[in-house]
């Protein structure tokens, strides 16, 4: 029988909104059982598979081979959504929020909806911060948002506005985004005055990289307003905060007392959602505590150095005539990067997939009581397989000599597999796959080949189309490029566990020193 009751529920606490948009296949449905599955991710769907076995039809709405950074979903995977009686999702920002959207909206009334990266600390897992190093010499400005919002009915689906009101200085000030390909995307440009378009959005709990751009030297404050857009067509204001930038200028000559100036380090311009303030959030050095400081205690150092030439190219005439100099904080990575303050790719550790695999367990003894024992017994022998997996994998890695324990990959998918087996995340092209590799990222990743040493890298294959950068580097530093599998699998290896030794092997034979 299949089972549909009412009564939406999110096992995370989480509620549904919004709508979906475009895209591609459907990812491959496995069993013809009693109750219907539908997860984000190929990895999900075998993990729900290897408990559910032909009891349990379940399906990947990432098609194979695909990529949950990046994945638009379709009309179609919203009427598969729509069939479901489970829905399981990684989050943590690991999927685009289309398809986060795409699941809370469609999946039926009395569903259950579980997130699991977000539940599974409860269960076990461990979970470690995502760890930028941009190594910048000015301070990195970018936009996040914080707090969960709940009492205002905030959700994961909902849209945190930041609105530009007015400023006052001595030029224009202009933030914007470098999409993948070098088109700017303008958030805010005071040229014309501010007006409603001078916006822009952020999921929950997210945090993007900006450029910030100021055409003349001087004493700049700009104020930015937040609100809520819960999907009900009427935004719920949240607070304002203004914010003193020191563009050309000692920024001491400008400080009040007891004023902080920010000047180097990771900074971002902050909602938060439960307060409704606009504070920064300051991480002065990496690996440090990050900090809340009030708006009205810093004062952001936009120095000198930070000049830089207007591009000779059309798509750049906001910012003012070609060659023509700005005080520009940079980006730091090119693209459009949404992300939150903890790394998603939790299978990584084995440690965390057999958390996973304990909430799937529960979840589906929940939605089928009838098929508890038969869950219980599937899910306790692939626990037991998950045990040896992890040994093998902390066994066959610890063969590989210490100072050859280093990853280079595609995009920065492996802390976990460092952190729970001994290795060193040494460097990767991008962050997220979605981007562009800039032309110091290119610079940076061919030094830390040659200092290092390392004899391979690892490349994605389903990001191998984007792999063009770590191959040319390679070869040019004479490495080996190697396979390794983080968010996908592809037709030589479908399933986790094959996973997970495939990566092993393939470490210890490239890093390793021939046994």
């Amino acid at each position: 029988m299949r089972i549909r009751s009412r009564a939406c529920r999110i096992v995370a606490g989480l509620a549904t909104l919004s709508v979906l948009t475009t895209a591609c296949a459907a990812g491959e449905t496995r069993g013809t059982g009693e109750i219907t599955v539908i997860t984000t991710t190929e990895i999900l769907a075998d993990l729900v598979a290897s408990i559910g076995g032909d009891r349990v039809e379940v399906s990947s709405l990432v098609p194979a081979g695909g990529d949950p950074h990046s994945y638009e979903p379709s009309p179609a995977d919203a009427a598969r959504v729509a069939e479901a009686d489970v829905a399981f999702t990684n989050h943590l920002l690991l999927e685009e929020q289309a398809l986060i959207k795409t699941v809370d909206v469609n999946l039926p009334s009395g569903a259950l909806n579980v997130s699991l990266a977000e539940v599974s600390e409860t269960y076990g897992a461990h979970v470690i911060p995502l760890v930028e190093n941009i190594a910048l010499d000015v301070l990195w400005l970018g936009l996040r948002v914080r707090g969960t919002g709940e009492e205002h009915g905030a959700t994961r689906t909902s849209e945190i506005g930041m609105t530009a009101v007015d400023m006052t200085g001595p030029g224009d000030l202009f933030v914007y985004l470098t999409q993948a390909l070098g088109s700017p995307d303008v958030y805010f440009g005071s040229a014309d005055g501010f007006d409603d378009a001078d916006r822009t959005t952020l999921p929950p709990a997210a945090h993007t990289h900006v450029n910030w751009a100021f055409t003349e030297p001087g004493e700049y404050e700009l104020t930015l307003a937040a609100d809520l857009d819960n999907g009900d067509g009427d935004p719920r204001p949240l607070g304002e905060g203004t914010f003193r930038f020191a563009v050309g200028v000692d920024p001491h000559t400008i400080a009040r007392d007891g004023q902080r100036i920010l000047d180097a380090g990771h900074t971002d311009v902050t909602v938060d959602l439960d307060t409704g303030e606009l504070y920064a959030f300051v991480d002065a050095e990496v690996g440090t505590d990050q900090e809340v400081v009030p708006a009205v205690d810093v004062v952001i150092d936009v120095p000198n150095r930070a000049l830089e030439e207007i591009p000779d190219d059309a798509r750049f005439t906001f910012l003012g005539e070609a060659g023509k100099q700005v005080f520009q904080l940079p980006q730091a990575v090119l693209g459009k990067h949404v992300h939150g303050e903890i790394d998603p790719h939790l299978w990584q550790d084995v440690r965390n997939a057999k958390a996973y695999v304990q909430l799937m367990l529960d979840t589906l003894i929940e939605a089928d009581p009838e098929g508890a024992q038969r869950y219980e017994t599937a899910a306790g022998a692939y626990l037991a397989e998950l045990d040896e997996l992890h040994a093998y994998v902390g066994d066959r890695l610890a063969t590989i000599p210490p100072e050859r324990r280093q990853l280079i990959t595609t995009h920065d998918a492996f802390g976990y597999l460092a952190e729970a087996y001994d290795m060193t995340v040494a460097g990767f092209v991008v962050p997220n796959p979605a981007q562009e590799p800039s032309v110091e990222q290119v610079s940076r990743l061919t030094e830390t080949i040659r200092n290092l040493e390392v004899p391979a890298v690892f490349m994605e294959p389903n990001l191998v189309q984007r792999a063009d950068v770590l191959t040319q580097v390679a070869h040019d530093q004479g490495v080996e490029v190697c396979t390794i599998y983080g968010d996908a699998f592809d037709e030589n290896t479908t399933d986790y566990v094959s996973m997970m030794r495939h990566n092993a092997d393939e470490l210890v034979r490239c890093l390793g020193d021939g046994r």
